[in-house]
This record gives structure tokens, sequence and C-alpha cells, in this order.
């Protein structure tokens, strides 16, 4: 939505730009977006909102870095916009929950601005805020950038973001931030709170740990033997890689979804265990398993989103009830298919609509039998046919 109320002196305007943000037309109102803490994520989301054509207000608590965002495009202003229609956390994780609910308690902020944060832990937020137009977010995305300085507009072009709605998330509030988010480019996913912070410990915070603990090993060996770090190959820089992102978001996460990453820590020692041994017993056909069954894993990671010509809609009439949005997009995360865009288009009479997903073309004739299975009667119909 636009908003059309004059902002409020929160705001600081540059000499040049009306803080009400007319476009390049003469008088189109910009849709208007309010950032909390602009580091490489924050900065990235204000970036690739400028570059179309949102006003982006923002802040954060280092001196002089919601400026420096300003010099360098990944902001509009400084300061709040309590009218703003899309609000975004970016702070570290545990700071988030305490903006949040600042901005849902305020009566001077707009009441329909669609709240998210960025945090790569869900749960303990989903549950600290029981507000239903805010979406809990966490882009899958980074850089061994740190910093304003490492923001880039196209961060999140192919990348995951993962939403985690619950039974009271509104459904215009996740739609709206879906179609935003899956403008900046992202492939969007929805999961449940929980069932996110499970998969990331495997997927994310593990392997930044397991990155860390072998760079610090390699750091230490190199004292004794300075050689070592000069015969770094392709693997190894790849694997530590993300050993140079920012460190100091790592206690928060690991104390938000400590339960998770200590399971999974326990699965990766133990496999570390296995090989350890095939490796002492010299089992060269244990190796071989091993090494075969991930070779094959690595090669199947899903690629890139299908062409137009290759996808469908697949239309599900709902009604409008708290949680139904959620309740289907379940279905294609535990299947595995991705959906590469949503739409609720709803009914002039009445409480009822339809969700239409966009899918592979392939992944429909899995997807409509599991979506009936569970009371959701669905069709399907050619991408952009006549409605």
């Amino acid at each position: 939505m636009s908003i059309s109320r004059e902002p409020r002196g929160s705001v600081t305007t540059s000499p040049t730009e009306s803080s009400r943000g007319t476009g390049r037309g003469g008088g189109a109102v910009r849709r208007r977006a309010m950032i909390f803490g602009t580091g490489l994520i924050g900065g990235s989301v204000g970036m690739a909102l400028g570059q179309r054509g949102w006003h982006v207000s923002g802040v954060d608590i280092e001196s002089g870095v919601a400026e420096r965002a300003v010099e360098i495009g990944a902001l509009s202003v400084v300061g709040e916009d309590p009218d703003a229609e899309l609000v975004v956390v970016a702070t570290p994780v545990r700071a988030a929950g305490d903006v949040v609910r600042r901005v849902v308690a305020s009566d001077g902020w707009n009441p329909r601005a669609v709240i998210t944060d960025v945090g790569g832990v869900k749960a303990a937020l989903a549950a600290a805020i029981d507000h239903p137009f805010f979406v809990g977010g966490h882009p899958m995305a980074g850089s061994e950038q740190v910093g304003i300085e490492g923001a880039s507009g196209d961060l999140f072009v192919g990348a995951t973001w993962v939403l985690t709605p619950v039974s009271g998330t509104d459904p215009d509030a996740y739609a709206r931030l879906r179609s935003t988010l899956a403008d900046l480019g992202a492939n969007v996913l929805a999961l449940g709170p929980e069932q996110h912070d499970a998969l990331v410990a495997v997927v994310s915070h593990v392997p930044h740990l397991t990155a860390a603990t072998l760079m610090d090993l390699a750091s230490r060996v190199s004292r004794e033997h300075a050689a070592l770090l000069q015969l770094a190959a392709g693997g190894f820089r790849d694997m530590t890689r993300i050993a140079a992102g920012q460190s100091s978001i790592w206690p928060d996460i690991c104390e938000e979804n400590a339960g998770a990453i200590v399971d999974t820590l326990d699965s990766l020692i133990a496999a570390l265990t296995d090989m350890r041994e095939k490796v002492a017993d010299g089992d060269r056909d244990g190796l071989l398993e091993v090494l075969d069954r991930a070779a094959s894993a690595r090669r199947a990671l899903p690629g890139v989103a299908p062409r137009p010509e290759g996808l469908v809609e697949v239309r599900i009439p709902v009604e409008d009830r708290p949680g139904v949005v959620f309740e289907i997009l379940a279905v294609p995360t535990e299947l595995s298919i991705s959906v590469v865009d949503m739409e609720i288009a709803h009914s002039v009479e009445g409480r009822k609509g339809v969700l239409v997903l966009v899918v592979d073309e392939k992944a429909a004739p899995e997807l409509v039998p599991a979506l009936s299975a569970r009371g959701h009667r669905a069709s399907v119909q050619p991408l952009g046919s006549v409605r």
C-alpha cells in the first residue's frame, strides 16, 4: 500500500529530497520503508529497496553508520519513519525483540505496517511477539565482508529468504512482505519457526562454527609451520570463507538456538568419529561409500528457479481465517517444493478467496494430491492464464 499521510518530524530529510518522497513522475507517493540496523544485511535491504524506488529511512546504534549508509545509497535519510509501510529490524538477534515490541506497542506507528526481522533464530522471537503484522524472516545470504561497506543491492538475488508465519499472521501482511522480497530477487520459503531453527542449525549455524574451528586450528598450527597457510588451496579456502564473517553476531545466535546447534554438533562429531575410524582402519570401501553419497547429494543441491514457461499456477480456494495461509504453505515446504510466487485473490463477496501458488509444473502432480489430503481442493492452470 502507499502511505499518503504527512511524515512526522522524527524523519531527517536531505535538502534535496522531501521526506514525503514524490517519485520522478512528479506526484506519485513513493513506498516507504524503515530499517533498524544498517549493517551488511540492513544496508543491503535498504540499497535494494532504494534501487526499486522506495524511500528508505534508517537508524543504527553505532555512531556514523546510518550517515554512511546514506552516502552509499543504502538509505534515503537518517531517522525513524513511523509512516513506513514496511519495517525491517536488522539488529542483532537479542535486540530484535525489544525493537519489534516498541513498534507494535506504539500508537504513533502506522498500524498496518508489515514488520519483519532478519535474525538467524526464529522460535524465541515468534513466541515473544504476538502481532498479526509481524512476520519473522531470515535471508540466507551474506558475505565475508563486514558492515555497511559490504552492503549490496544484489545480495538477495537468487538467495533463499525464509519467512516464518504463524497461525495468527495476517494473510495480507504475509503476501505483501513476500511480494516485496520476491521483487528483491529472493526465493521466499515459508517454514515454522521451530522447523527453521532446527534446519538452519544444520545448514548455517554448525557450518559456520565448523569453518571457524578449522580456521582457528590452521592458524594455531601455522605458528609452528609457517608454510601451512601458504599451502591453503581452493578446498580449504572454500570451506573457511564464512569464518571471515562478522563474529559478534554468533554468541547471540548460539545462545538463542543452543538446543538445535548442540544436537547437530553431536551428530557431526559422531559422523567425524566414524570417518576417523574408517581412515584409521584403512576402510576403503566405507570411505568411498560416504564420499560418493556426499558427492551425489552435493550435486543434487537445488539450482536456479525454472524459467517462466516451466511454471504453473496452483489455485486453492480458501476461507478468510487465521492460519490458513501458513497451513497451506506448509505442504510444499514439507515436500521440498519451491514456491516461486504467491498471490491472494480476494472474493468481492463473503469471506472467501483464492490462494495462488506459482510452482514448477513438474511439482504440481505431487503438490495437488498432498493439498487434497489436507482438505484443500486445488486446480492447476498455465502461468498467466485468464482468471
